[in-house]
């Protein structure tokens, strides 16, 4: 009893600064660990890339010498930005203008083309996604076996790219705008049922459960508790695919699928870069026209009239 009651004791806020410099000291050991070993496999993974390859480039005078990869391909990057720029002159602006844009009237209905197919193919993504999602999520499957097919299914449809599903298509029912839908389709299916599922598993579990207790089945607990709460998200993620569908589309076209992408082969193959850039142009305003209709939209349907401006 005596050894006890001489034993010293520390004051509470001398006890509490020794903890707080250990638990500092153990994040601080922490951090570094982390920061060594994020660094290891970024320099590996630059390794892998070529990041750090040495290759022979031709100087401006015709001599071969060897130069670091990167600084020595950023100037053929600006070569062929260069390459891409039509030439402007004021008092011609028109004439070069109808030269830049020579194919109007074949790009625009192609780009009408790319809009529909990334239209029906979100409308196939947001059903397929929309009813796998509740459940693919944890807190909403019924079992655990069709928690797991459902899982399953939606990481095979995003995980293969929709190039591939496209080729895969055009295979199965030749070249057209049909192939490029159900490429696009599938993979936004994973995508988006992937995105609702997390959604999904965030909700309050009590409007389900008041709804069981009143003797509604799994799909009355779904239509009365689930979406309500989870259709705002849903809506925005929704209108964020059919934007980066709106670029896929325009992509897959490269291999068959329709679209404008059979008309940026052509420019590459051709080497007629200008067209390049008229393209890019076309798009770019495309994707800034959706984006400010989707947020209109999505401001008006989840009630918000007026937001900060971009």
């Amino acid at each position: 009893m005596t050894a006890f009651a001489d034993t010293p004791t520390m004051p509470p806020l001398d006890q509490f600064e020794l903890d707080y410099a250990d638990l500092r000291r153990r994040s601080r050991m922490a951090w570094l660990i982390g920061s060594v070993i994020f660094l290891a496999l970024f320099t590996f993974s630059a390794w892998l890339g070529d990041f750090f390859k040495v290759t022979q480039v031709t100087m401006p005078d015709g001599a071969r010498e060897w130069r670091w990869i990167i600084p020595a391909g950023i100037p053929r990057l600006g070569e062929f930005i260069e390459k891409t720029i039509p030439t402007l002159r004021w008092d011609s602006l028109g004439a070069d203008l109808a030269e830049w844009f020579w194919r109007w009237k074949v790009w625009l209905n192609l780009l009408v083309e790319t809009i529909l197919v990334a239209f029906m193919a979100t409308t196939c993504g947001v059903i397929g996604g929309f009813l796998l999602s509740f459940p693919a999520a944890r807190n909403l499957a019924p079992n655990k076996w069709v928690l797991w097919g459902s899982r399953r299914y939606l990481e095979i449809a995003r995980t293969v790219p929709d190039l591939v599903w496209a080729l895969i298509f055009v295979f199965c029912f030749s070249v057209g705008p049909m192939a490029g839908v159900m490429a696009i389709g599938l993979h936004a299916t994973g995508a988006l049922g992937k995105l609702y599922s997390e959604v999904n598993e965030n909700i309050d579990m009590r409007p389900l459960e008041g709804v069981k207790a009143a003797g509604g089945t799994w799909f009355d607990q779904i239509r009365y508790g689930a979406v309500p709460q989870v259709l705002p998200n849903i809506i925005s993620y929704t209108l964020l695919r059919f934007e980066i569908n709106v670029r896929s589309s325009s992509i897959i076209g490269y291999v068959g699928a329709g679209g404008l992408g059979q008309e940026f082969r052509e420019a590459l193959s051709l080497q007629e870069y200008a067209d390049l850039s008229a393209l890019f142009l076309i798009i770019f305003v495309t994707v800034i026209v959706i984006d400010y209709g989707s947020e209109k939209l999505r401001h008006r349907v989840i009630g918000l009239e007026k937001g900060p401006s971009a």
